[in-house]
């Protein structure tokens, strides 16, 4: 998998959301985040369930004017999931620096992924805001066999999955 061109390792880079994600999850989307839901329509599949290497596309809003998209690293349970992503919470005073196994917390009211929460390194907790979301592009292509693969780094090897379940119930 190809990492973007600033960093020598997919965790190094320091940068835009979609590089990242591009180079995260194989998915070979371009443009602003929030326009990948609509350009994903029929060139991969698209759903409302978190998978490992699926893509979650935030909506554009005030505080996100370009949407974001993190890719699912991890499912622990129906509602919680951990994302690996870059500039989202700032680290040494910048953002942009890539995150492994974040934690991501669904809290719609359908439990189907369409408004969220996610953890900020910046307060060390689930931030206060909810950001909507419109689904997982996931990387399959909608040509019947073809797959896309995932970076090796796109989960780390022992996940906190106690911890991502108490950030998420606790807060």
């Amino acid at each position: 998998m190809a990492v973007p061109a600033s960093a020598s390792s997919l965790l190094d880079y320091i940068g835009q959301c979609v590089p990242f994600a591009r180079a995260a999850s194989g998915i070979q989307l371009f443009g602003d985040a929030w326009t990948w839901w609509s350009q994903a329509e029929g060139r991969y599949r698209r759903g409302e369930r978190p998978q490992p290497g699926a893509v979650l596309v935030f909506a554009r809003t005030g505080r996100l004017p370009l949407g974001h998209v993190a890719v699912i690293s991890r499912v622990v349970d129906s509602r919680v999931a951990m994302v690996t992503h870059a500039n989202w919470s700032r680290m040494n005073g910048e953002r942009g620096h890539a995150e492994q196994d974040v934690t991501l917390t669904d809290v719609s009211a359908s439990n189907d992924w369409s408004q969220v929460k996610v953890w900020f390194r910046d307060n060390s907790g689930l931030g206060g805001s909810v950001f909507p979301t419109y689904g997982f592009i996931y990387g399959t292509r909608t040509t019947p066999g073809a797959r896309v693969q995932t970076a090796a780094e796109l989960t780390g090897r022992s996940p906190d999955y106690v911890g991502a379940l108490i950030d998420s119930y606790a807060h």
